[in-house]
């Protein structure tokens, strides 16, 4: 990634970190929509796990510019999808699908092509670690 896309990436998400809970929510209808055969795979309360994964993006947004030093621990989070949660390949881009529709639908106007395009790669980039962590599982 470049600079830049690190810091679009950044910014945008500073944008939606006001509206996060309603971002989950956005996030989980649409991921569900996609594919209604992953809601089996969140057993708990989706309000937490909204908070989770809101938690989690901040995370590895505020490390994309040091993406080395979380790699591991995404690879890791892999493996823990792989093992305890038995989450499909395929999902993945789902996953992805509904983030990018989310992060639109939260930004509006400001989901340019630019943002668009980093977000895209950020995602490629830390759900191909997740993968690579899944299959070290294997």
């Amino acid at each position: 990634m470049t600079p830049e896309q690190v810091t679009l990436v950044k910014e945008s998400w500073e944008k939606v970190k006001p509206i996060s809970e309603q971002a989950a929510e956005l996030f989980y209808g649409r991921l569900f929509t996609l594919d209604p055969s992953l809601r089996a795979l969140f057993k708990g309360d989706m309000s937490e796990q909204g908070k989770k994964l809101m938690s989690t993006i901040t995370l590895a947004v505020t490390s994309l510019d040091r993406l080395e030093t979380i790699l591991p621990t995404v690879q890791a989070l892999g493996r823990k999808h792989a093992v305890e949660y038995e989450v499909p390949d395929s999902s993945y881009a789902t996953v992805g699908e509904a983030l990018i529709w989310t992060l639109g639908q939260g930004l509006g106007d400001d989901f340019t092509e630019d943002v668009k395009e980093a977000w895209l790669l950020t995602y490629t980039t830390l759900s191909g670690a997740m993968l690579s962590g899944k299959s070290a599982a294997a």
